[in-house]
């Protein structure tokens, strides 16, 4: 524990101007004390916090694996794998048990292939590597590797109960490797040895591999040309060859050993029998007809098919594919015949691989197959095999996150107790019917609740504008409430006033969301610059929504064309007024000008229903903020919102302006131009330009940004699913975009950054003279918004290096906020002389100045980033804590706006909120992330928040609905500490500290200077506060509160993609969570406390299961039937049998998992002795069965002993004729 003293009496600010604005000077080294302004009282905050409480390691990743590859299932521990295009592994079992591995390589898995019963995984990888998984502890680890050198994998097959693994390669040879060993054996069936000698042509790559059920000593090799040959191991020869003319994709035995059916390329199937192979016995086109000229539809390949016999029915004959080509547009099919029925079962995606499930793991039984699990591209189904209508199974699994692409996420630990049952109850109200009745047959492996668990809820939004709410505690993902946000529009209908252009789009999309989790208010904001207000309610209502425009825009009045000595465009930052409160159904006035004529075009991107709609119980929409068109021009999209219960306000804003919305009263209190916030206490003292001439023009080039950004940026940015998993195939294409330079465009003799556009971005300058061209307004047909910004969607190639530029940043921020965004040390200024690049950054605020250097106000929107409301010091002067909102900008500017909110309840629904003038301005480098409070002992400072009030719940005379509001005073400590609080600041550079009211920075830390910081919040871990950020070279980084100092860096997760850096969020008790891929969700840990309790709460994906006996053959099927029981595979496969093989053939890898199990061994003693308490368990039970046994032998043998006595006294006496 270590304990911070700053003693502030008698030291001086550290800028001239009273404290009231930061300086880069005091921007010194981590933790480093400011001069501060003085207080009669000391600060006292002892931090409790040390590197030694974090600890980084991913705990659990949720969701569909992204481009699935492979699938296998342990039909005896009765767990699944899915093996996926980027080198991953998930394990699932039961609920709860989901594991996911990654190969390091990275490489595709191309086969998955389960040691039945033993806890282990062969993977197969697309670098010609396999690799033995250890199952048998909470977090899986390669055991061995075998890297083959001169061949490529092609096919793997693991007989059952057997050591031996048999490799096919694209050569045409078979392998065979020591499971155990991981060593390749000296036997090899070469594919010249396996073909007759005249034939010419080589068979092709070995495409499947399978012992006969007959007898394990014949291997079944299938080549892909059509060869099919059957080997004896023992003798080394082939029983039997034959040469079809299609080729073959699989191959599936019956469970006696006589016949085998196989897939063919034409979409037939064929069925052969050992007697004789010459020709088959059956051929079929499932799916093909005869035509008018006799012959048949061609038809597509039957990927695969599996040939099952039931004991109480027909057998079952399950494939893929085999559709006819004529019939475009069908969807990937799955056909089940069972007898004569036929049943084709259409899926929404291509399948890629799918498993009958079977009573048995012998094959040379009646195999029973009770369910299919199919794996799609995007989806995991399992179809219930033993009812007519072929049911599904309900998933228990979140494999639906990516229903629509993911467009935010936000993270909520610790949640009031209650929230998750109500959600849960109202949104089990929605779910599907149908499914199959019968348990989800994936039920392996073992898992508790934990002790260390709390209530935790992960909010996602979607492209489609759906909101989803998960329950997330205890490291489980589990759906519980859909909330569709467009159900409050109107449906766009083709050729109709806006919604012509924007059908083909997301205008739903959901860009970010506010919840308060006390008072269940819940705020969305949608990409048609829109946003909805939600009350949660159990009760079903009529209701009418409330509509309010907000004009908050760019008006073309307050645009400065270009002089005639000039060839840049000069602009000037939008002048507006605050208003005061409008009824809901009145237009607010335009900030600069109010004429009627500026009316004529301003409708809303998206129609409200007007009517009155009856809503379900849940969330219930209630008020819809919307920044309508202007001039045919649309509204920039909104970067920051804040909501706060207790006050009743939304605020919100964009690179335009702030605008505060009061709720309860449906008003607009604020609505103004960033730059009309500072007043006189501008830092940058910008000035105030008089229109010139061409007015028309240059506001035609200042409302264009957003729509030539988006054919600008849809090159670099993939903004639909399907081009995602295009660009994903082709490697190239995302090397190439990754060695980009950030653009930028010579004009005028200058380089400009591609981002320093006015409203908006991407559109190169174009000289605006009297003689330049005049530029065209967009037609009607051109989209206004780019395609919803999916975080599951983006790639981009992001500079982390200090030297790499900052146009890529600008960029990426830009796509990041959904607004084109400065940061103060980013601007590139067109002055006559050269100021270095850090100089430049660090002193463009402060320096003087000139004619020369005015980029500032002439090229750059300051953009709101970050809103907070909160219980703070206004002012200087004063005394006790007001309601104020905190305002971040992208320039490093903090803003304080205090206001005056009626207490009583009746006044605040009737009387107005004021808004005084702005107090406080500071500031900071880089633009403004996020806020955060602490009291002067260091706890952390809530929002005051309204307790949750059913307002649609019925009456109740005795005890009537007041507002019951929470407030957490910052002078609630002033009796020990004085009054005040300390406010913490986060921008993409810094971090400071300040005290309030004093406004004096005690504390400032530059957090990065090659980077810049995507993600801060000030989070609760071990009982005590912290600030967390995570940077764009992939650092996560913790500093202490008050003093910043740095607890951990980690260098964990490079950015590659924007879906990552719109999705990573940090929470409280040291959580987090991003969007790894499209479909999936990575949840980390920073707590060195939940990282020791994480074994506790993984589930056990391997446990101790008997293994089932096999049936008894009889003596007449043992004698005819082989002598399968006699095949020695170690005889023939050994050292000493086979030799060994060659070294340059394949290399062996010794891998990681023993020293993993030995840690694991030694942190998890708990798991051990549940082990031992089991294995203990299981003894005791075998040693009864073995005592009942023992006793039923020898009653058995009482009674055969018995009956032959009283046989021989019987007979003792008969002559021998007498028998």
């Amino acid at each position: 524990m270590k304990k911070f003293r700053k003693v502030l009496d008698g030291l001086t600010t550290s800028s001239p101007g009273g404290g009231t604005m930061g300086s880069p000077s005091c921007g010194s080294a981590a933790g480093t004390p400011t001069t501060a302004a003085p207080t009669p009282k000391e600060i006292d905050v002892q931090e409790t916090l040390v590197s030694e409480n974090f600890q980084l390691c991913k705990t659990v990743r949720h969701g569909f694996p992204y481009q699935p590859t492979a699938l296998a299932f342990d039909p005896v521990q009765k767990i699944l794998a899915i093996g996926s295009r980027s080198g991953g592994v998930r394990i699932l079992g039961r609920p709860g048990v989901d594991c996911f591995c990654q190969h390091e390589s990275g490489a595709a898995v191309l086969q998955l292939q389960f040691l039945i019963n033993e806890g282990a995984l062969v993977t197969a990888c697309a670098d010609d590597t396999l690799h033995l998984w250890n199952l048998r502890q909470r977090r899986p680890a390669i055991l061995h590797s075998l890297k083959f050198n001169r061949e490529r994998i092609t096919f793997c097959h693991l007989p059952f109960q057997s050591k031996w693994l048999y490799v096919g390669t694209e050569r045409g040879n078979t392998h065979i490797v020591n499971i155990e060993s991981f060593i390749l054996s000296g036997y090899v069936i070469m594919w010249n040895k396996a073909i007759e000698l005249s034939t010419k042509t080589h068979p092709g790559p070995v495409v499947h591999l399978s012992d006969s059920p007959k007898d394990e000593g014949k291997l079944l090799v299938g080549f892909e040309s059509g060869t099919i040959v059957q080997w004896d191991l023992r003798v080394k020869k082939a029983d039997f060859r034959i040469y079809y003319d299609e080729a073959i994709h699989s191959v599936s035995w019956h469970h006696e050993g006589k016949q085998f059916m196989c897939s063919h390329s034409d979409g037939s199937l064929t069925l052969w029998n050992l007697r004789n192979t010459s020709k088959p016995i059956q051929v079929t086109f499932p799916h093909g007809k005869i035509q008018k000229d006799g012959r048949k539809e061609s038809c597509k390949p039957i990927l695969k098919v599996d040939y099952k016999t039931s004991r109480n029915s027909e057998p079952f004959i399950i494939f893929s594919g085999g559709l006819s080509y004529d019939k475009a547009g069908r969807r990937p099919t799955l056909t089940i015949m069972h007898g004569k029925a036929i049943t084709v079962l259409e899926m929404d995606y291509p399948i890629v691989e799918f498993m009958t499930l079977c009573e048995t793991p012998y094959n040379n039984e009646v195999q029973d197959p009770y369910a299919v699990v199919v794996l799609l591209e995007k989806d995991l189904i399992v179809v219930d095999l033993t009812q007519s209508n072929f049911p599904v199974f309900e998933n228990p699994y979140p494999m639906d996150i990516h229903e629509s692409p993911v467009t935010c996420t936000a993270y909520f630990a610790d949640c009031p107790p209650d929230i998750i049952p109500v959600l849960y109850s109202i949104g089990a109200k929605h779910k599907k019917t149908g499914y199959s009745q019968k348990e989800w047959p994936v039920s392996g492996g073992m898992w508790t609740l934990g002790s260390h668990t709390y209530p935790e809820i992960i909010i996602t939004g979607h492209a489609d504008g759906s909101i989803k709410f998960w329950d997330a505690s205890a490291i489980t993902l589990q759906m519980l409430y859909k909330l569709k946000t467009s159900k409050v529009f109107e449906k766009p209908k083709p050729n109709e006033g806006r919604a012509a252009e924007l059908v083909d789009d997301d205008p739903f999309a959901v860009q970010m969301v506010s919840w308060c989790p006390q008072s269940r208010i819940f705020c969305v904001v949608g990409i048609s610059a829109h946003i909805i207000l939600y009350r949660f309610s159990k009760y079903d209502a009529n209701t009418q929504i409330v509509s309010l425009e907000v004009r908050l825009q760019c008006d073309p009045e307050d645009v400065i064309s270009p002089s005639e000595n000039e060839n840049n465009p000069c602009f000037s930052e939008p002048h507006s007024g605050s208003h005061s409160p409008q009824p809901h159904h009145q237009h607010p006035v335009s900030p600069g000008g109010g004429t009627p004529e500026s009316f004529k075009d301003s409708t809303p991107c998206l129609k409200v229903k007007d009517r009155v709609v009856r809503v379900p119980p849940g969330y219930q929409a209630e008020l819809v903020i919307q920044l309508p068109w202007i001039d045919g021009e649309p509204p920039q999209q909104i970067s920051s919102l804040d909501i706060n219960s207790a006050y009743g306000l939304l605020a919100f804003g964009n690179c335009n302006g702030l605008a505060v919305v009061d709720y309860l009263q449906k008003t607009i209190l604020l609505c103004m131009s960033t730059l009309d916030l500072y007043g006189a206490a501008d830092p940058y003292q910008r000035l105030t330009r008089s229109p010139r001439r061409n007015r028309q023009s240059t506001s035609e080039f200042c409302m264009r940004g957003l729509s030539n950004f988006y054919s600008d940026s849809k090159k670099r940015i993939r903004t639909s699913y399907q081009s995602l998993t295009e660009l994903s195939d082709n490697q190239q294409s995302v090397d190439m975009e990754r060695s980009k330079s950030p653009t930028s465009d010579h004009v005028n003799g200058h380089c400009t950054s591609p981002t320093s556009q006015p409203c908006s971005a991407g559109k190169p300058r174009i000289p605006m003279g009297p003689e330049g061209p005049r530029l065209a307004r967009r037609g009607p047909g051109r989209p206004p918004f780019r395609k919803a910004q999916s975080a599951a969607c983006m790639e981009i190639s992001l500079p982390v290096s200090h030297t790499e530029g900052y146009a890529s940043r600008r960029a990426m921020l830009q796509q990041l906020h959904g607004v084109t965004m400065y940061s103060h040390d980013e601007h590139h200024t067109a002055t006559p002389y050269c100021w270095s690049d850090r100089e430049s950054r660090e002193n463009s605020f402060s320096r003087s100045r000139s004619s020369s250097v005015s980029s500032i106000d002439r090229d750059t929107k300051e953009a709101i980033t970050t809103l907070q409301f909160g219980e703070s010091f206004g002012r200087k002067s004063d005394t006790l804590p007001t309601p104020c909102l905190w305002v971040g900008t992208s320039l490093g500017v903090i803003i304080l706006i205090p206001m005056s909110i009626p207490t009583d309840q009746e006044e605040r629904m009737e009387e107005p909120v004021t808004i005084g003038p702005c107090g406080a301005v500071l500031m900071l480098k880089g633009s403004v992330l996020r806020f955060g409070f602490l009291d002067c002992m260091g706890a952390h400072i809530q929002s005051p928040y309204e307790v949750w009030r059913d307002l649609n719940a019925p009456e109740d005379p005795d005890r009537p609905r007041k507002r019951k509001l929470v407030h957490y005073s910052p002078s609630s400590s002033q009796d020990t500490c004085g009054e005040g609080h300390l406010a913490i600041v986060c921008s993409e550079r810094q971090a400071k500290v300040f005290l309030m009211p004093s406004q004096s920075c005690l504390f400032v830390h530059n957090i990065t200077e090659s980077s810049f910081v995507l993600r801060a919040d000030v989070v609760s871990v071990w009982n005590s506060v912290c600030l967390a950020c995570f940077c764009a070279n992939g650092h996560v980084m913790t500093l202490s509160l008050p003093s910043l100092r740095p607890l951990m860096d980690v260098n964990y997760l490079p950015l590659t993609d924007m879906r990552i850096a719109r999705t990573f969020c940090f929470t409280n008790g040291g959580q987090a969570l991003y969007l790894s891929s499209p479909t999936e969700i990575q949840r980390i840990t920073y707590s060195q406390e939940m990282y020791d309790n994480l074994q506790e709460m993984l589930g056990e994906l391997f446990t101790p299961t008997e293994t089932p006996e096999a049936q008894n053959r009889g003596f007449l099927k043992g004698f005819f039937g082989g002598n399968a029981h006699t095949f020695d595979r170690e005889e023939l496969f050994g050292e000493a049998a086979a030799g060994k093989a060659s070294r340059s053939l394949a290399q062996h890898i010794p891998g990681q998992g023993g020293v993993e199990g030995m840690k694991v061994a030694a942190s998890g003693a708990v798991g051990e002795l549940a082990r031992a308490r089991i294995a203990l368990d299981e003894r005791g039970q075998r040693l009864g069965e073995l005592e009942e046994r023992t006793a039923l032998m020898m009653t058995s043998a009482e009674s055969f002993s018995k009956h032959a006595h009283e046989l021989m006294l019987k007979c003792k006496d008969k002559k021998w004729y007498q028998f």
